[in-house]
């Protein structure tokens, strides 16, 4: 496998020089093939913009494959987009919807098979193009326009990629600090975050993870590894409960935590993905502010923490049989650290745990691109010093704000993966997996509109970047009781990304909800207090506020907002914007709806399903990046 390992090394690099010799132009750059780059690769490609990504490791996907953290966390009941897409790939791959092998997660599986589902799909996109082992160096600007990047490798040869928008996939927020972006890095004060709880100013970040992958060799397998350099047996004491230990011991057994990261196989073979946070293979460093290429020598302390661990389960905790899956990663080692936390950008909005915590009472939620369901969840244990306290609350799930993704004044930039713009606490549930990588996608979506609109980034319109996206079938809003393929899963986000119908916000564990309850009847202070906070209405006075909703009641009330907006709006008149409300019987077939009659009381999907048909004055709104509703 090494030797392989370096025929492919060279040719890359052989590649790789070649490309120095001249600049390499594009519509899209995406600096980053990680999780969240990736997914914003393929939605340019995909949408018809030349698209290059570069990448520092030879591998793609990021966390889900060259950092090995391959059972992902959160969104199992959110699947949707190229999240969901992914699943798929990997039920196909091991012929199994069953994943869930490690308690850690419903969805385990190798590494190895995450790069080369990506890289299937690179393949089939003719107007993508991707180069390893390369660095960021420095962000090539005119004026504050990003305009392209320098790339460097090991052997300090340049490459230089121009393009016309350019996409910051990195983990720690590389480009747009190199393009000169303001961000922050550790924790906040409220007068930072706008959070009353924030635990106060540090530069304090997150312990990485530089994860491995371990393979059961069977009885007899003696796989134990040289003892590391800076070995302390003394740090990886009370990881399990049969380990040596001079405080509280965990409560689980060694074979017990191994199968916290258990993951899929094709063959049976045992194999475990190596990111254990009680005493095992967390570790502290903060190398953000260097620049990438140099990271590598410092990570060297990270790398050899992890093969402490695994010296310590070979040698106390009696495992030799457990040793480094050598069909892995690189050779069982990942190829990055599991950045938990770098910079983060601010961004034209920055999401915080109060909108995240209490949605509605903001208006963020409107401009929705991508949801999440994990808890706050910070890692903090490695640090040598005193961490500000970090409250975890209790939210529902959430989705992230376009405005997260735009750079406060920097033009032609677009970021995502983890140093989007948020605060320090969000960021504990906004790094997760899936999130990061249907963030990607939307990142992608924006990207590629602004291009192929040619209108700055921060001038794309926001419903159509979410128009977009549930073309793909992306949820904007995390209705956990309304799935993707709901025939009207459309009508019900379009219509809750509005606020016209809102959702209930639940914490719920490992898996936060936002139930929209489907099948309860709606009520007429419901809908009249949606479409009153979009255009100021007058409705019947007949009513009571916790009447149901019949159809013909909504059909005046749909009538009486499109009238409100052809009032305010040149476009909505110009347009002869329609009063009719005549809907085909088969569309409501094709929505998996009984026609319904003029006097039924309406289910909050049916109502959703009306309401997306026939308030076209929603046509004749747009969001701004706050959330606020203005008229086209």
């Amino acid at each position: 496998m090494r030797s392989i390992f370096f025929i492919v090394f060279a040719v890359l690099f052989a590649g790789a020089s070649k490309a120095q010799d001249q600049p390499v132009y594009t519509d899209v750059l995406v600096v980053g093939g990680t999780t969240g780059g990736i997914a914003a690769a393929l939605q340019t490609a995909k949408m018809g913009a030349n698209t290059v990504v570069v990448e520092h490791t030879p591998w793609l996907g990021g966390m889900l494959s060259a950092a090995a953290v391959s059972c992902t966390d959160g969104n199992h009941e959110l699947r949707s987009g190229i999240w969901e897409s992914f699943r798929q790939a990997l039920y196909k791959h091991y012929k199994s919807t069953n994943l869930f092998t490690g308690w850690v997660s419903e969805t385990c599986f190798e590494p190895h098979v995450a790069d080369s589902i990506f890289k299937d799909w690179v393949q089939a996109q003719p107007n993508m193009k991707v180069y390893y082992h390369w660095y960021f160096d420095k962000a090539i600007m005119e004026g504050n326009t990003i305009k392209g990047a320098v790339f460097e490798n090991v052997r300090g040869q340049k490459l230089t990629v121009y393009a016309k928008r350019v996409i910051d996939a990195t983990d720690l927020g590389d480009v747009y600090a190199g393009a000169g972006a303001a961000y922050d890095l550790g924790t906040e004060d409220s007068t930072q975050s706008g959070e009353k709880i924030a635990p106060g100013k540090s530069d304090v970040i997150q312990d990485l993870t530089w994860a491995a992958v371990l393979k059961d060799y069977g009885k007899g397998a003696n796989k134990t590894i040289a003892m590391p350099a800076g070995y302390n047996a003394l740090a990886y004491y009370c990881s399990t409960a049969d380990a040596p230990c001079n405080a509280k011991p965990y409560s689980l057994g060694t074979q017990k935590v191994l199968e916290y990261g258990r993951v899929k196989t094709t063959d049976g073979s045992l194999k475990y993905m190596l990111n254990w946070p009680a005493f095992g293979n967390d570790y502290y460093i903060n190398v953000v502010e260097k620049k990438p290429i140099e990271r590598e020598a410092h990570y060297n302390a990270a790398k050899n923490f992890t093969l402490g661990f695994i010296y310590f389960l070979q040698t106390e905790l009696k495992q030799p049989q457990i040793g480094l899956a050598t069909d892995e990663v690189n050779e069982g080692m990942a190829y990055m650290p599991y950045n938990r936390e770098g910079r983060r950008l601010k961004g034209k909005v920055r999401l915080n745990i109060d909108h995240i915590a209490k949605p509605f009472n903001y208006n963020l939620y409107r401009t929705g691109i991508s949801v999440g369901d994990y808890p706050v969840d910070h890692h903090h244990a490695r640090y040598n010093g005193k961490v500000p306290p970090i409250p975890f609350p209790s939210v529902p799930s959430f989705n992230i704000p376009l405005g997260a993704l735009i750079p406060e004044n920097t033009q032609g930039l677009v970021v995502c993966e983890k140093g989007i713009s948020v605060s320090n606490i969000a960021n504990g549930t906004t790094r997760l997996q899936p999130v990061v990588l249907l963030t990607g996608q939307a990142a992608g979506m924006l990207a590629a509109i602004s291009f192929k609109q040619n209108i700055p980034v921060q001038n794309v319109s926001v419903t159509a970047v979410q128009k977009g996206l549930l073309q793909e079938k992306v949820y904007l809003m995390p209705y956990a009781d309304v799935k993707h393929t709901d025939k009207a899963f459309e009508a019900v986000q379009w219509i809750g990304s509005w606020g016209i119908i809102k959702g209930i916000g639940k914490s719920v564990g490992w898996a936060n909800k936002t139930y929209f309850k489907p099948d309860s009847l709606v009520t007429f202070s419901e809908i009249s207090a949606g479409l009153n906070a979009l255009v100021p209405l007058k409705f019947s006075s007949t009513l009571n506020s916790s009447d149901p909703v019949t159809t013909a009641v909504l059909f005046e009330m749909i009538a009486g907002f499109n009238k409100a907006v052809a009032k305010n709006s040149k476009a909505a008149r110009a347009n002869k914007l329609s009063d009719s409300f005549l809907i085909a019987d088969q569309t409501y077939t094709n929505a998996g709806l009984a026609v319904p009659a003029l006097t039924k009381t309406l289910t909050r999907k049916e109502a959703s399903f009306i309401l997306f048909q026939l308030a076209k004055g929603l046509d004749y709104l747009e969001k701004d990046l706050s959330g606020a509703v203005y008229f086209k």
